[in-house]
């Protein structure tokens, strides 16, 4: 688990009074996703059935196998994200499902923190997986997909289609999963700078809570987690953010195969239309016994 936050001097202006003291925030650091040629050794089994650990970048013994065009020399950078440190295999693994690489734990032969260099985790793909296509930028909380004719494609696309899920959820638990999920904000409650998701059950029960400075970060680490555990797609389930719901968001939601999206801010247009034609429920303003059902109302009871 990394450095989540950090104290610095500022000095408080509280009515026209000045006081220097000490505060708490939110770290932010470059992560950058790394692959590696497949064929690389493992090391010790990862607990609770995730990926192994790579215990070197470079096949012993010979040259890299060749296992066509998933093959890769030495290692290609395939994105660099802001995120605050922590569950960084988790999010590198919802990133993966997210960019519909990756579906089940044994896509990924294994990743590891790269001893050389801080902030940068190697990831080795089991054979036959295609990698994703690298990104030759920094993705900020701001990044995402965007442009109406993506929606078919991403929606012709989803490994699970999540319109045929059965699940429905009652108002009363949608309204507690916001204070659910602040509960559960530890670093949000020392910082208050950053954001949160969480996978829960119908009946709003925790499965999966993380934090993050980025929306799309704390959602890929919760549906990393999920994956990492077997338990994709999340049939069933809701997840709730604790900002606004984005077209990222609801493609990350549909991509893990989450049925039920709910937010406390608003939706954009483009998140309505694309949840729209996966059939994925979207609510937003959650507030209190309030909320906005955009989409696939009958879920709602």
């Amino acid at each position: 688990m990394g450095v989540v936050t950090d104290r610095r001097r500022i000095v408080r202006v509280r009515e026209g009074a000045r006081a220097a003291r000490p505060d708490t925030l939110a770290v932010e650091e470059p992560l950058m996703v790394r692959l590696v040629a497949p064929g690389t050794p493992l090391g010790a089994p990862r607990p609770l059935g995730g990926p192994r650990l790579l215990s070197s970048v470079v096949p012993v013994g010979g040259p890299l196998p060749d296992y066509g065009a998933t093959a890769r020399p030495g290692s290609e950078t395939l994105t660099v994200t802001m995120r605050t440190p922590g569950h960084d295999f988790d999010l590198v693994a919802g990133w993966l499902v997210s960019e519909g690489a990756v579906g089940t734990a044994a896509d990924i032969a294994a990743m590891r923190l790269c001893p050389d260099e801080d902030n940068t985790v190697e990831v080795a793909l089991a054979r036959g997986v295609e990698p994703p296509r690298s990104r030759a930028f920094a993705t900020t909380s701001a990044c995402g997909v965007c442009g109406s004719d993506t929606v078919v494609e991403v929606r012709a696309a989803l490994r699970w289609p999540v319109a045929g899920d059965p699940v429905t959820v009652g108002a009363d638990v949608i309204a507690e999963l916001p204070d659910l999920l602040r509960e559960r904000q530890s670093a949000f409650e020392r910082t208050g700078g950053l954001h949160a998701a969480g996978l829960f059950t119908a009946d709003g029960e925790p499965l999966y809570v993380r934090e993050d400075v980025g929306r799309h970060n704390a959602v890929d680490k919760v549906v990393g987690a999920a994956l990492r555990d077997g338990a994709l797609p999340a049939a069933g389930t809701v997840l709730q953010v604790s900002g606004r719901a984005s077209f990222e968001l609801v493609q990350k939601a549909a991509r893990a195969g989450i049925p039920v999206l709910s937010a406390i801010s608003a939706p954009s247009t483009l998140a309505v239309d694309l949840a729209e034609e996966c059939g994925l429920t979207l609510l937003g303003f959650v507030r209190g016994d309030s909320m906005n059902v955009y989409t696939r109302a009958d879920r709602l009871r």
